[in-house]
């Protein structure tokens, strides 16, 4: 009996290292792979692709590419090359959301059973062009992919778990375009009354602002976050959600999930295996409280922002 217990306890000796050291090396591959997305190609399709064939490797970049590509074939057929951004956006609009033989009467609408995406498959773009049912994150990448292959000036923005696009026309007058409505004109007030939030973070630019091109594929690659984050992978979550912040450091929606994933972490190493404060050993205690105090400061500057738990609450 006590030869069995000392050869299992050397077996873990030898092996937890071995554990730690692949954990490790999955972090560190998680970090290097969020980070070639901010060094690659600076178009956002194929950014979005890119992250979707990590979180699902079944997924064809080819064949969405291509249908991207007669898309917007055929919008440009129904305006010509030269139209004003006006008329390409009244056609755009037009070839995704009323229904007629550009589209096969087929028009891409809002999936109101799963409107914010949280069922992770619909958040893939070529799920999206398939059913051609979308939610706030699926419609408007595709509106934003197709505008900015028309010659728009296209950005994202964000406002509390929803995310929109701003349109800057011939004038130089900006525009707030609702995907899930049409892509019609949407007041920041608006925004503000549906999705509530606070003052500081749109003070801040937390909220309701064009976010540059490093701070788009930040927001894309925190699919990746989420993914790690379903998956238990929590270590992969923080090192991909560091990477991130490095590109995007206000970005107070991955603060919240890297406060999560050091949260998640901290129950993963203490849940169920001591009954009382004093039988955790000195070294579990020093990581967890660690991994405690990451989990506050996480939050803190997400808070520092203008993020609060109940923003996107209707009241």
């Amino acid at each position: 009996m006590h030869l069995i217990v000392f050869l299992a306890a050397l077996i873990w000796v030898l092996v937890a290292p071995a554990y730690s050291e692949t954990l490790n090396k999955a972090s560190d591959l998680a970090g290097a792979t969020a980070n070639s997305l901010f060094h690659g190609t600076p178009d956002l399709l194929e950014v979005k692709l890119a992250v979707d064939q990590i979180v699902d490797p079944t997924t064809d970049p080819a064949s969405s590419r291509a249908t991207i590509d007669q898309m917007t074939a055929d919008v440009l057929r129904m305006v010509g090359k030269n139209a004003a951004s006006t008329e390409k956006l009244s056609a755009l609009r037009r070839f995704l959301y009323e229904s007629g033989e550009w589209n096969e009467h087929r028009p891409f609408v809002y999936d109101l059973s799963d409107p914010l995406g949280e069922n992770p498959a619909n958040r893939l773009l070529q799920r999206y062009l398939d059913t051609r049912q979308g939610n706030c994150i699926t419609m408007p990448i595709l509106l934003l992919a197709l505008g900015q292959r028309l010659g728009l000036d296209m950005a994202l923005a964000q406002a509390p778990l929803h995310v929109f696009v701003k349109y800057t026309d011939d004038a130089g007058s900006t525009w707030n375009l609702e995907a899930t409505s049409g892509g019609g004109f949407t007041r920041d007030l608006w925004y503000r009354q549906k999705l509530p939030m606070s003052d500081a973070a749109v003070a801040n630019g937390t909220y309701l602002r064009a976010l540059t091109h490093d701070e788009a594929v930040a927001l894309m690659a925190s699919f990746l976050v989420e993914h790690h984050l379903a998956e238990g992978q929590f270590q992969a979550a923080i090192s991909t959600a560091d990477v991130i912040l490095q590109h995007y450091p206000d970005f107070a929606y991955l603060l919240v999930k890297k406060g999560s994933a050091y949260g998640a972490l901290l129950r993963s190493e203490l849940a169920g295996k001591y009954t009382r404060a004093s039988d955790i050993p000195a070294d579990v205690k020093a990581k967890a409280d660690r991994l405690y105090q990451e989990n506050l400061t996480a939050f803190a500057k997400a808070e520092a922002l203008g993020w609060r738990p109940e923003d996107g609450q209707a009241p």
